[in-house]
């Protein structure tokens, strides 16, 4: 079977659609509710299709990922860890520092105003962090020539 990310000139969109609809079951259904939940949600959200065929949903970073296994569609939320969960939605990768997940099996069914209210708290939190440059941007560099790197380099040495 092809890969899903092979194809050459579709958007992540399609990706994404294309592996719902291969999917055809309870796991395609899943995760095509799911992904209409989040564009309710955050209609300002960007997909993606990453990591050799993972459907991704970001707004100012990574909001989740959807994956299909055999038994469960699993959405991980990237800084799960640090939004609210009233509802107890997540249900797995609850040891992590960063990341928290909701596995959904077939049949079940999630609350979908709880599932749309971690959403939104996932772009606040993106947002909020935005100002801030990590430090993965910081070793970067801001010019071609490097000097804004070995620039803050030196700085966090010197303090």
């Amino acid at each position: 079977m092809k890969k899903p990310g092979a194809s050459q000139g579709q958007s992540a969109s399609e990706l994404i659609s294309k592996r719902i609809a291969e999917l055809a079951d309870w796991r395609g259904e899943t995760l095509g509710r799911m992904r209409k939940l989040i564009k309710e949600a955050d209609p300002e959200v960007v997909e993606e299709w990453k990591w050799m065929g993972t459907p991704i949903w970001s707004h100012d970073g990574i909001i989740c990922t959807g994956e299909s296994y055999k038994n469960v569609v699993k959405l991980t939320f990237s800084k799960g860890a640090s939004l609210k969960d009233p509802a107890r939605l997540f249900n797995s990768s609850l040891d992590g520092n960063a990341r928290r997940a909701i596995d959904i099996h077939e049949g079940e069914e999630v609350d979908e105003s709880a599932f749309k209210a971690l959403v939104r708290q996932a772009v606040a939190l993106n947002a909020s962090g935005k100002s801030k440059p990590s430090n993965k941007a910081q070793s970067r560099g801001v010019g071609k020539s490097g000097t804004a790197s070995t620039h803050l380099l030196r700085k966090r040495k010197v303090h």
